[in-house]
């Protein structure tokens, strides 16, 4: 047997054209020092890059396709990434051969560099309700006279639109190329680009200006709500604040949820107006009943996906408040200066109330994608280590 194991080098979170490195290692582990150990033989080995996606049949009517083989003869020598995955692949890279007829002597091991730019061209990583779109890095290697083993490593992609191409310098327009210096220019290039994106995020995060809406109902002014920007990265905090002393109607409870919004487009809907999935991320709830100014926080979660659009489904992200009114005004309590003994305050045994809710549309970016890598549903144990027996 010869043992597999695969290790996303800078973590398991990427940029859409960014650089994907793995180091994949294969070893005979018996031990040179027992009898019945042998040298191991693999035929080949090769890795590709590809997507897989997968819809809600209750939700989302795609065309009908034709029925898709992916069985593989034993003895076929084709790696297909794909197979044995559920959905379809709608994304995928050249393969790449890391080595042909590796021998391993018992105890012996080798390691390869594995090294793709992620497609610009697909969706981010997103589980949703409706669809679910997923990357592989497919690892495949095969005996002769066997069937195919696959190891898959799934990793997170993020998406961000608007980064410029790099300006090259005019030195290195002219420059003759160099294969020895290919990993190091690669490097580079992976570094500018994070750095372009890192500044666009900036730019678009950075910008503060107070936004203020009045909070009505049908019977007057509740209070002013204020938050300084409407666009933000993963991970950030959004705060609020809420001014009550101006309204004419008193507010008893006031609740905030920050939620995405995922919505099948239109030709793609199993129901016309299908309603769209909303989920939610973070709440803040409070009792505000006599309360002439409160505030809120709520983070962004990392490992949520920020808002994007594609042919068959959009995501976009909002805050949804819900206020609860009394109807009547409501007396305060009063607490003399001059008096001795304790007195406990009893709210109103029933009080008639209005309910009613907003939705304010905000926008999600992502982040930095070595931050992101920190809390990823894919990060495990042992450095992110995946491994398979061939």
């Amino acid at each position: 047997m010869i043992e597999v194991v695969a290790s996303l080098s800078r973590g398991p979170v990427f940029l859409a054209g960014e650089m994907l490195e793995c180091l994949i290692t294969f070893t005979n582990p018996m031990s040179h020092l027992s009898t019945s150990a042998s040298s191991e033989m693999l035929a080949w080995a090769s890795a590709q890059i590809h997507c897989q996606f997968h819809a809600s049949e209750s939700r989302v009517a795609l065309p009908s396709q034709g029925a898709k083989q992916d069985v593989q003869a034993e003895s076929d020598t084709v790696l297909i990434s794909s197979r044995g995955e559920r959905g379809q692949c709608m994304l995928d890279t050249p393969p790449k051969i890391l080595f042909c007829d590796l021998r391993l002597d018992p105890g012996e091991s080798r390691t390869y560099s594995y090294c793709e730019t992620v497609p610009v061209d697909g969706p981010p990583t997103f589980r949703g309700q409706s669809v679910k779109y997923v990357y592989k890095l497919t690892i495949g290697c095969q005996r002769v006279n066997s069937p195919i083993k696959l190891l898959r490593v799934p990793f997170r992609v993020l998406v961000l639109h608007g980064i410029p191409e790099p300006p090259f310098p005019q030195d290195e327009e002219v420059a003759p190329s160099n294969p020895f210096l290919e990993e190091e220019e690669s490097g580079r290039r992976d570094s500018r680009l994070l750095e372009r994106a890192m500044d666009l995020l900036m730019n678009n995060t950075s910008r503060r200006s107070p936004h203020l809406f009045n909070i009505t109902n049908a019977r007057g002014k509740v209070g002013k709500f204020c938050i300084f920007k409407t666009v933000y990265r993963l991970g950030e905090d959004i705060i609020g604040t809420f001014t009550f002393s101006e309204g004419d109607i008193p507010c008893l409870q006031y609740s905030v949820t920050l939620q995405s919004e995922e919505e099948v487009q239109p030709q793609y809907q199993r129901r016309p107006g299908q309603p769209a999935s909303v989920t939610g991320h973070a709440r803040h709830q409070e009792a505000c009943l006599h309360t002439a100014a409160s505030h809120f926080s709520l983070p962004v979660p990392l490992n949520a996906t920020p808002g994007f659009s594609t042919d068959i489904v959009s995501l976009r992200w909002r805050l949804h408040f819900e206020f609860v009114t009394a109807r009547e005004p409501v007396e305060p309590a009063i607490v003399l200066q001059n008096q001795s003994e304790v007195t406990v305050w009893t709210g109103a045994e029933h009080v008639d109330v209005d309910t009613f809710s907003w939705d304010l549309p905000i926008k999600v970016l992502p982040t930095n994608p070595v931050l992101a890598s920190y809390v990823s549903q894919f990060s495990e144990r042992g450095g992110g280590y995946h491994r398979c027996g061939v």
